[in-house]
């Protein structure tokens, strides 16, 4: 057993459905023994009393009914149990119960038993008082200095404080202020009482204030003057605790430390009698209950505490001395002293768990038994004392930062698309431009290793791509336990995706309680966004890619469009896509060239993506190790810069929307308080076409806002595009300059820094930030101004730019020194630019550019006006310049 867990030493389980509180239980000698050992009183809300004298279990036989003394069903629901001198002409203890509307006190007796019979318990009604308001709380003491017996004081639910001296009714004093009872105790040593009101403040009224206060017998206002005679009920002290109290005690085993301690919601607070504060503690856990007992040290208070985390803690004033675990939340807790063990802790829960346990250990009388002494191989302790210190140093040399997750996951996923679309399709949209929109399923596989609870599903994908439910509810998986989540993926837009991918993401808890997030991935097929289709004859935007292996044939790579197209020798392949432009893909009959084409530059990019992907798979099912890939041609940024000023544009509208629309609703509000000024005007006035001009403003209002609206479906869409645009950049730096997947990572993240606009942060303000960033660091010219660039501060703010010359100029300046021989890093070392003349001794991606001939492609035809787009050095002076650039391409018989 833990050390840190109370040590169980009598439980009981109270009844079926019954509800419990801190008031119901309470501890004393009910029965008045003699003998001083203390019996657990309880009540609860169902009415059922039940009293107990607990002792440990020498065996299995009876149990917690050989420690209940007595087991009585009232017809009220039991609030409060308190045991007290509550009989003027008796010294002996009485048991006194709160009901809602009646107050009772009885009389616990015991009979001894003969032969085989036990003892028997009695209760006996003394008095009771029937009550005119609903009860609260109570608390009792010796009100104005008695002695040798109780007075009671109950609050009821209205803020009224009703005193009682033994079986007579004295008066009643309503608290100022009341909205809310809080705790309620009595403080003996200034004969006072404390509680908390609405207004969150701990207030003291004397006894001698509140008998000699405004008569209360009925409710009244406290602003109203006094219709009888008397004082006006004031507190004797108040403190502003901020926080609703849960519970006050004042311990009086202490006299030399007198404090009165407030356990609040978030917050332990001790004070004097006076109302100055001791001290503090800010509680880590959310409380539910505590107790002050006696101290050993003198000028200290110990108190038990329990929390929300089934936790039972002992703290000395502001010191954590103990923490013990419990098995429930405790709602009240005791301290007893019963025969075979004094100072047992008695804890109840609010569903009817007793229990009686202590803390620490139990002291163990195991010895080890001797063992026979043997001599000690040096020569084998001397290589376990070398390895081990080889894994220590292994373990302190590559340790990480983050703790390594467990080699057994408990939850398996794996998720798998289908290979057929869905018939019939689950899409919203079912055509778009006479073309269905088909669906592709998805199955998520999920098995559990261990008991997994509170799971859920999540599904991402990019617009405009839509899945028919994104959230699954998971009931609870046992050990070995498996289950499918099944799902259709569709286009739910009229403009093309710029990814294909989707995101599981799955969140559970693990046996220990602990949250757990897994995430996986899944590829959607490209067949869900494009059908096969005719090919092109004249295109806008070509790009070509050379291998080092011979041609392939493309119906071979896409089996899932070759069927229906046109061309069965598998050199020429075309894609429609559903809402966007047709692409063409060539291959050449000479050569080991392929060319895409299209007139959209952005929609080439998931067509070039596969193109790529699949040549390598292709190659890695030969087993060729060698296939190298490149484009030599030059880099397409002046295409690219148009998706960027039509995004940028976008941008810039929205914003002139919304400042449109803050004027306007300026003028609306203003023609508005005018019309209201003229309404409200005795001496009725003319509108002087202050209507006709509400009328107006509010119609512009309107068209403004669907304008913005359109606008932001338009940036939306147009985002897509930049992100697709941007896609097809990288792809193509990579194969230019033949990038590690490292540094294609961190060109990817520095382009693509944001996966959405948002009205405070845009692409072309992260983009130029992230860009410049590399051109000050890596990608610098020197090792002196990189030391300058890194010793600055952090840059200007970023907001939405005046116009995109910067970004480009940034951008083709990244590239320029790429295509230099820049390295891409994220360590502080300065690249070293490399001459010339290595970079012109082999092409980028280890392919040599192969020449083109007059009759590959067919004619093909050079733009008029020259850009200036960037051209790597080509080791032979007959490849054309123009062969990638915008003309019109025949097609080849």
């Amino acid at each position: 057993m833990s050390l840190f867990k109370a040590r169980d030493w009598w439980s009981a389980t109270l009844g079926e459905g019954e509800e419990f509180d801190q008031g119901c239980l309470c501890v004393g000698d009910v029965d008045n023994s003699g003998t001083g050992y203390d019996k657990v009183v309880v009540g609860s809300y169902m009415g059922m009393l039940r009293i107990f004298f607990p002792h440990a279990n020498k065996s299995s036989e009876g149990g917690p009914a050989d420690a209940q003394l007595l087991e009585v069903q009232l017809q009220n629901a039991i609030i409060q149990v308190e045991v007290g001198k509550f009989l003027s002409c008796s010294d002996l203890l009485h048991l006194a119960v709160l009901h809602p509307r009646k107050l009772s006190v009885y009389c616990i007796s015991g009979t001894a038993g003969h032969i085989y019979h036990g003892d028997q318990y009695q209760l006996k009604l003394v008095y009771e008082h029937n009550l005119q308001r609903t009860a609260c709380n109570m608390t009792f003491g010796t009100f104005g200095g008695v002695t040798d017996h109780h007075y009671l004081c109950i609050q009821s639910m209205d803020g009224m404080l009703m005193f009682f001296e033994q079986d007579s009714y004295t008066f009643g004093r309503f608290l100022p202020g009341f909205l809310l009872p809080g705790p309620l105790a009595y403080n003996p040593r200034t004969d006072s009482f404390l509680t908390v009101s609405s207004a969150r403040q701990l207030e003291s009224y004397k006894y001698e204030t509140l008998t000699v206060a405004s008569d209360a017998e009925s409710r009244q206002d406290a602003n109203l003057p006094l219709k009888s005679g008397g004082k006006r009920l004031m507190p004797d002290w108040t403190f502003v605790l901020g926080e609703q109290a849960l519970d006050i005690c004042v311990p009086s085993f202490s006299h030399s430390s007198a404090s009165v301690l407030v356990l609040g919601e978030r917050n332990l607070f001790c004070f004097d009698d006076n109302g100055h504060i001791r001290f503090m503690k800010k509680l880590e856990f959310n409380p539910s209950c505590f107790l002050p007992y006696a101290s050993v040290t003198d000028g200290t208070i110990n108190l038990l505490l329990g929390n929300h985390n089934n936790m039972l803690q002992v703290y000395q004033n502001v010191t954590l001395k103990w923490a013990a675990q419990l098995s429930f939340v405790p709602v009240a807790v005791r301290v007893a002293n019963f025969p075979e063990l004094k100072g047992v802790v008695v804890s109840l829960s609010s569903d009817g768990h007793l229990f009686c346990s202590y803390m620490g250990t139990d002291p163990s009388f195991f010895t080890t038994p001797k063992v026979d002494a043997r001599e000690a191989d040096y020569e084998q302790v001397e290589a376990e004392m070398k390895k081990l210190q080889r894994c220590i140093r292994e373990l302190t040399r590559t340790q990480d930062i983050l703790p390594k997750t467990d080699t057994g996951e408990d939850l398996l996923v794996n998720a798998t698309v289908s290979s057929r679309m869905d018939k019939p399709s689950r899409a919203l949209i079912l055509d778009i431009d006479g073309l269905p929109v088909p669906s592709v399923t998805v199955q998520v596989h999920l098995k559990a290793n261990s008991v997994l609870q509170s799971s859920k599903l999540f599904v991402c994908v990019q617009p405009p791509l839509a899945v028919t439910q994104d959230q699954f509810v998971l009931e609870p998986m046992g050990v070995g336990s498996k289950k499918v989540v099944e799902f259709s993926a569709y286009l739910n837009g009229r403009y093309p995706p710029a990814d294909l991918t989707g995101d599981i993401t799955i969140s559970y808890s693990s046996p220990t309680g602990c949250p757990r997030v897994l995430q996986s991935r899944f590829v959607l097929p490209l067949a869900l966004v494009c059908v096969p289709t005719s090919p092109a004859k004249s295109t806008k935007f070509k790009i070509t890619v050379d291998t080092n292996q011979p041609p392939v044939d493309l119906s071979s790579i896409f089996q899932e469009f070759s069927a229906k197209a046109e061309d069965k020798d598998g050199t020429c392949l075309a894609f429609q896509f559903l809402s966007g432009a047709k692409v063409t893909m060539l291959a050449s009959k000479t050569s080991q060239r392929y060319r895409v084409q299209s007139d959209s530059f952005e929609d080439m990019w998931l067509v070039v993506k596969e193109l790529v992907q699949r040549f390598d798979q292709h190659f890695s099912k030969l087993g060729i190790k060698d296939f190298k890939k490149s484009f030599s041609g030059t880099l397409p940024l002046q295409d690219y810069f148009l998706s960027v000023d039509r995004h940028f544009q976008l941008r810039v509208n929205s914003q002139r929307y919304q400042d449109l629309l803050s004027d306007q609703a300026a003028q609306f509000r203003a023609i508005q308080r005018r019309l209201l000024a003229r309404f409200k005007d005795k001496t009725p006035a003319p509108l002087q076409n202050l209507d006709t001009l509400l009328d107006a403003t509010y119609n512009q209002m309107m068209a403004l806002a669907d304008a913005a609206a359109e606008n932001q479906v338009l940036l939306v869409e147009a985002f897509v595009r930049v992100r697709s645009a941007t896609h097809l950049l990288v792809l193509l730096l990579s194969l230019w300059q033949g990038l590690t997947p490292d540094q294609t990572a961190i060109l990817e993240a520095t382009l693509l820094p944001v996966l959405q606009d948002t009205p405070q942060l845009g692409w072309e303000e992260c983009c130029d930030a992230a860009v410049s960033h590399l051109l000050r660091t890596c990608l610098s010219r020197s090792p002196k101004d990189q030391a300058t660039s890194l010793a600055q501060a952090g840059g200007p703010e970023l907001c939405l730019p005046q116009d995109t010359s910067r970004l480009k100029r940034h951008i083709t300046l990244l590239c320029d020194r790429i295509g230099k021989g820049g390295r891409l890093t994220l360590c502080s070392e300065a690249n070293v630019q490399v001459p010339a003349q290595v970079q012109s001794l082999v092409a980028p991606g280890g392919v040599e550019p192969i020449a083109e001939v007059a009759g590959e492609w067919g004619e093909v035809d050079v733009p008029k006006e020259t850009t200036k787009f960037i051209k790597q050095k080509q080791p032979s002076k007959k490849v054309k310049k123009g062969h990638v650039t915008c003309g019109e391409t025949a097609m080849f018989s």
